[in-house]
């Protein structure tokens, strides 16, 4: 009888293997699923191609149906697995074109595809080519079968433990992956940053947790996270049609069918799962409360329920940690604010010199080139600037006439006494301020440069008597020069 060639065979094996997939109907007239178990069948044989279709034609597990992928040559298989790596079993002959092309096909998954879950299973009608003990130890297979004992009901059970063993070893590589995406996705909410950032980062890192085993990389959703601001939750950062809601209610941003889920998640205080929409309600030992919204995922199972709820516990802790942090961020502020303007008030500044500094630090940074998290750090830092005043005395720092050349002098080094009495602090707030005043010999750093002019432009507000040009009278500049460097500042 003539022999198709492995061509033609590879050729009828698919477009069998596709009438399989689509056309077959199941137990009960059931028809076969896409996500079909895919079984290839490497053997140089006929017979044996079309007795295993025979044999396994009305297979079922667990709900999903088997897709036959034939190959006639070890060749055929690679080339398959290339194609098709999500391939569950393989029944592989072990003598084909060669007398081991079975074995190398084996060796070259494992190593060369690197492919630990597909399920080998070597069957042979001359075990003396490959004897079972040295096979079984040399190759990493997980079955060795003999052709003539492998009756119907032993190919049955055969896959049946094979499918189950690579639906198992499926399983706990995604639980890895999921635990390895929450590892990741918590060491990045956990950095420090504002509170904006961290909800979009958020919801970043959800979204790439949702499509954990999906086939795309791709987020055709929506999703949001919303912070409680008094009576109503704000949306705080957005993804797909919610991008531009930033700063919406979800009474304002969301339609009827949402909203009525965001109400249910609040008031049963629990994460909801529904078939693609996801609501996850996160409070926080403060009291705050946090929602999280995201339309457009996929049916989970139960394990990825279990990884989001997981991922939902360690956001709650972040967001508990950011507030946290902003508390002690605005207690430094304050004592820094208070602190600089009792300073100030001793040589009876005029009010809000320090605020006004403060702000014109900012400005100054960010045209200087600084970055936002520099300059902020400028902005907080600077009301110390006039810290070494406490080292002037009052005779000199409140004498309403001109000053002597030693008193000017006096006055003239009250920066650097500011610096030294804050440079041993580790502090970073602190350790910026000790770098900020105008004329320490010891400030040498980029953001110290940015911040100089900004007590000036304020201090030409102010009368003093260490500001008035030789020989002149004690004045201060006009407003409105001052108000037009800010503004140029500005913009």
């Amino acid at each position: 009888m003539e022999m198709n060639t492995t061509a033609d065979r590879r050729n009828e094996g698919v477009a069998e293997c596709l009438f399989s997939a689509q056309e077959i109907s199941g137990p009960n007239g059931a028809r076969n699923r896409p996500d079909a178990w895919k079984v290839i069948v490497a053997d140089d044989e006929d017979e044996v191609h079309a007795m295993t279709r025979m044999v396994l034609s009305d297979y079922v597990f667990e709900g999903r149906r088997l897709q036959f992928l034939n190959a006639y040559s070890g060749a055929d298989c690679m080339h398959l697995m290339h194609q098709h790596p999500e391939t569950a079993v393989i029944l592989l002959d072990v003598v084909m074109e060669s007398d081991d092309a079975g074995l190398q096909v084996v060796r070259r998954i494992r190593e060369e595809l690197a492919n630990p879950f597909v399920r080998i299973i070597l069957r042979t009608g001359q075990p003396g080519k490959a004897p079972e003990t040295r096979v079984i130890s040399s190759f990493d297979i997980n079955d060795y079968k003999e052709k003539t004992e492998l009756t119907a009901q032993k190919l049955f059970t055969t896959i049946t433990a094979a499918l189950r063993s690579y639906r198992d070893m499926k399983t706990i590589e995604m639980n890895r992956r999921g635990l390895a995406k929450i590892i990741d996705a918590s060491a990045s909410i956990f950095e420090i940053q504002s509170l904006c950032t961290f909800a979009q980062g958020v919801l970043m890192q959800l979204v790439s947790l949702f499509q954990l085993g999906a086939n795309t990389d791709v987020f055709l959703g929506s999703a949001f996270t919303a912070s409680q601001l008094e009576s109503n939750f704000v949306i705080i950062a957005g993804m797909g049609r919610y991008e531009a809601c930033v700063g919406k209610t979800v009474q304002e941003a969301t339609a009827p069918e949402v909203l009525l889920q965001l109400n249910r998640a609040v008031a049963e205080q629990k994460i909801q799962f529904t078939d693609d929409c996801f609501v996850g309600f996160l409070t926080t030992q403060k009291g705050s409360r946090h929602l999280l919204y995201l339309k457009g995922c996929r049916r989970l199972t139960e394990i990825e329920k279990s990884l989001i709820s997981i991922f939902s516990a360690n956001v709650a802790i972040a967001f508990e940690n950011i507030t946290l942090n902003q508390e002690i961020i605005d207690t430094q502020k304050e004592v820094i604010f208070t602190l600089g303007e009792v300073i100030e008030s001793r040589s009876q500044e005029t009010g809000n010199h320090v605020r006004r500094v403060a702000e014109l630090s900012y400005l100054l940074a960010l045209k200087a080139g600084l970055d936002e998290e520099q300059a902020e750090l400028l902005r907080l830092a600077s009301p110390m600037h006039d810290i070494g005043k406490v080292g002037v005395p009052d005779g000199i720092l409140l004498k309403p006439g001109r000053l002597t050349p030693d008193e000017f002098e006096i006055i003239r080094r009250h920066a650097e006494t500011g610096f030294h009495l804050l440079k041993h602090s580790r502090r970073e707030i602190l350790e910026a301020a000790a770098d900020t005043p105008p004329g320490s010999k010891e400030s040498r750093s980029t953001s110290s440069a940015a911040s100089r002019p900004s007590p000036t432009y304020s201090t030409l507000c102010c009368t003093r008597a260490y500001t008035s040009p030789p020989g002149g009278a004690m004045r201060s500049w006009p407003i409105s020069p001052v108000s037009a460097v800010g503004n140029l500042i500005r913009n």
